[in-house]
């Protein structure tokens, strides 16, 4: 079976045009049924992953005969996730794990999640293999909340281990694995460990890295504490540089650590005034990805937020400007922040970030995820033509956002050197009519160009005028589970 990927480097020319219709926002519902009805799978998965739909194509893709279609919408982050969750009980394998798997987000996001009802039909009806990839991401707040309470064993397993032997050091340690593996990694990090599993890790370690493993455990004994502090390995004196319960005799001697990233870590420790804090000899990172970060399900005390965003500690601004709940007056005071981590940062994640910090975090972050910030509700789009000459072709790029480009400026940039300046240019609806037309015989283009709201109606129809009709048999669509049936 073809990866999606395979799928479109083999789809020719008049399927590509086809692909880029089914993402036009002009085209009519009876173009998209048509297209759902008669294309070929490129322009299908095209259809019906990569764009929201109406009702009736929903309906219509979740009763089409072919898998791979309905697999595809399984997949589709834009639809409302009811629609998706009407897949439940499709009768093939492969539509169900890909409904459990989720949607592929782009720039790193958490999917909507599903009914909850739809969850727990999946975790437990579905297999083990269709229960395989991120589902849980799919989860509601509330449900996360009721999991380790659930009524049902199945869903109550998914909350984590409840049972209260994993409380037990002793317990714990008859079954730790006496090899490396993922298990004997998280019994390390996370599970309270009696004395002789610690004593064995610094005695006779069964892989590399324990010590670092240990280091940063909860359970960890104090006097190990101590004894870790001082190990010959900057990287697990960084990993007991941010532990909680540090003396404070440990801190300072962290304090003036002659490896940076270990001054750097004890340098956050919550204990520390700011006068203290200030005193430490640190370098704050700039090479680091000022990205998105998920949401998370269990959101911070808005006291630290706020002592965070206060700190003279660049790292800490860093912090409270990742919460998007971070409330107005600290959004206000940490967008002129003099940091350039934590004004991007503040514009990858508060919903509220305002137009003028995501243009400027866009032009001064170059990083990992800088589109992201392109993403975000609040990004500009007026006033941006004047930047179709930058140097930058991401920056060339934003030209192509603004709706007052000039025609002969958009022109322009779809002969641009840069690939992406050229096809965001093909989509602009200021692009000169003939030169649209000419683009939808151009390889390279003629998706994007099918794609302009631009395009028009007659010649909209004219490309899926020569699709032959199908010859499906008549009667009614693929037969859907019943309730329970495996």
């Amino acid at each position: 079976m073809p990866a999606p990927e395979q799928i479109w480097e083999e789809a020719d020319l008049p399927t590509r045009r086809l692909a880029g219709l089914a993402l036009n926002p002009s085209t009519p519902q009876d173009v998209l049924l048509r297209l759902l009805a008669d294309a070929p799978l490129a322009a299908r998965m095209v259809l019906c992953r990569d764009r929201d739909l109406p009702v009736a194509v929903v309906d219509a893709a979740i009763d089409h005969p072919d898998t791979r279609t309905r697999s595809f919408l399984a997949r589709n982050p834009h639809v409302d996730p009811a629609q998706r969750a009407r897949l439940v009980d499709d009768p093939e394998w492969l539509v169900r794990a890909h409904l459990a798997d989720g949607p592929r987000m782009p720039h790193y996001g958490r999917p909507r999640p599903l009914p909850d009802e739809t969850v727990i039909r999946m975790l437990t009806t579905y297999s083990n293999d269709e229960l395989a990839g991120t589902v849980y991401q799919q989860f509601s707040r509330e449900l996360w909340e009721t999991l380790p309470t659930h009524p049902v064993p199945k869903v109550r397993a998914w909350g984590g281990p409840s049972d209260e032997r994993y409380e037990d050091p002793d317990w714990v340690a008859s079954q730790l694995p006496d090899r490396s593996c993922h298990g004997r990694t998280d019994i390390l990090m996370n599970r309270p460990l009696n004395r002789a599993v610690v004593d064995g890790v610094l005695t006779a370690p069964v892989g590399p890295d324990e010590r670092l493993m240990i280091a940063g455990n909860p359970s960890l004994p104090p006097d190990m504490v101590v004894l870790l502090a001082a190990d010959p390995d900057p990287e697990v004196r960084e990993r007991i540089a941010h532990r909680a319960d540090l003396a404070p005799d440990q801190r300072r001697a962290l304090a003036v650590d002659h490896e940076p990233r270990v001054r750097l870590a004890v340098s956050l420790h919550p204990a520390w005034s700011e006068e203290e804090r200030a005193g430490i000899d640190y370098e704050v990172p700039m090479d680091r990805t000022f990205g998105f970060h998920l949401e998370s399900l269990r959101p911070r005390d808005p006291g630290a937020v706020r002592q965070d965003a206060l700190s003279g500690h660049p790292l800490l601004r860093r912090r409270a400007a990742e919460e998007p709940t971070l409330p107005p007056d600290l959004l206000a005071r940490l967008t002129g922040d003099d940091d350039l981590g934590v004004r991007v940062l503040l514009a990858q994640n508060h919903p509220d970030a305002a137009p003028a910090l995501l243009l400027r975090s866009f032009l001064e972050y170059t990083g990992r995820e800088r589109d992201h910030l392109l993403t975000r509700p609040n990004f500009p789009t007026d006033g941006l033509a004047g930047y179709a000459d930058d140097e930058d072709p991401a920056v060339r790029a934003l030209a192509v956002r603004d709706p007052g480009t000039p025609p002969e400026t958009v022109e322009r940039l779809t002969r641009d050197p840069d690939p992406a300046v050229r096809a965001a240019s093909a989509r602009h609806p200021n692009l000169p009519p003939a030169r649209l037309a000419r683009l939808l015989d151009d390889e390279e283009l003629a998706h994007h160009a099918a794609a302009n709201p631009a395009l028009g109606l007659d010649t909209l129809r004219g490309l899926v005028a020569a699709l032959p009709v199908s010859r499906r048999p008549a009667g009614p669509p693929a037969p859907r589970r019943s309730p329970g049936a495996r």
